[in-house]
């Protein structure tokens, strides 16, 4: 069953409307015709079967049948991904990864040795959202991962309140077999890895230094990593 999305505010009195782009997939792509079915995610936990009504060339009516069970539930552990912002195509790659993990937000970072610099921030931010938006309903999720703004690692690590764990090639212990508190927030580096100075910022917050021994992964690998280990130690993926 083809799965689209409309925001909350366009579901009203049994009815959904799709905007623009919805509706060009719909007519153009995938050719559905009035009276089709289809699935709607509204992004916020929400998921619907609906029956389409009309369908014009800048949006499409459809009529809600019932409520539906989305195919895949939001894990019960509240996971941040902070990641440094990788080049060309891997960064969209863990973003893609994240939202199939169920992650619940992702932070892009800036770190001293990151060679990726975001000049059109409202461009690019678009681009992932887009991303994060297609692999929800290609991943069954009808909640949407949240995006954050890119921001310092320094910014991120003196401004969160809950269990850190950063990954680093070296210098980190053991994973922890427990944790006192959730929810948790994992941080995964550069390509160039960490400076010295970010590790001693990440030791004078508490945070929990984890290398995985035996292994050299690269970023985007690590990343992808990182979130199925803690989903499979501390969420639902079992």
């Amino acid at each position: 069953m083809r799965r689209f999305f409309a925001p909350a505010s366009s579901v009203r009195n049994g009815t959904v409307t799709l905007g623009e782009d919805e509706t060009r997939h719909m007519r153009d792509v995938l050719r559905l015709r009035i009276g089709d079915e289809v699935y709607v995610i509204d992004g916020e936990g929400r998921e619907m079967r609906c029956r389409i009504d009309t369908i014009e060339k800048r949006e499409a009516g459809l009529t809600i049948i019932e409520a539906a069970a989305p195919t895949a539930a939001e894990s019960p552990l509240d996971l941040t991904l902070a990641v440094a912002i990788l080049k060309g195509d891997k960064f969209e790659l863990v973003i893609q990864k994240a939202v199939e993990l169920g992650i619940t937000r992702l932070v892009p970072l800036e770190t001293e040795r990151s060679d990726v610099k975001v000049k059109d921030l409202a461009k690019k931010l678009g681009r992932w959202k887009r991303v994060i938006l297609e692999a929800s309903k290609q991943s069954g999720r009808a909640k949407l991962m949240e995006i954050r703004e890119p921001r310092s690692i320094a910014d991120l690590l003196l401004g969160v309140d809950q269990t850190v764990i950063v990954f680093t090639e070296s210098g980190g212990g053991r994973f922890p077999e427990k944790l006192e508190s959730k929810p948790l927030t994992v941080v995964v580096g550069p390509a160039g890895g960490w400076s010295a100075s970010e590790l001693d910022l990440a030791r004078s917050v508490n945070a929990i230094l984890v290398t995985l021994g035996g292994r050299i992964l690269r970023a985007e690998t690590a990343a992808i990593t990182a979130a199925a280990i803690l989903q499979h130690r501390f969420g639902d993926l079992n």
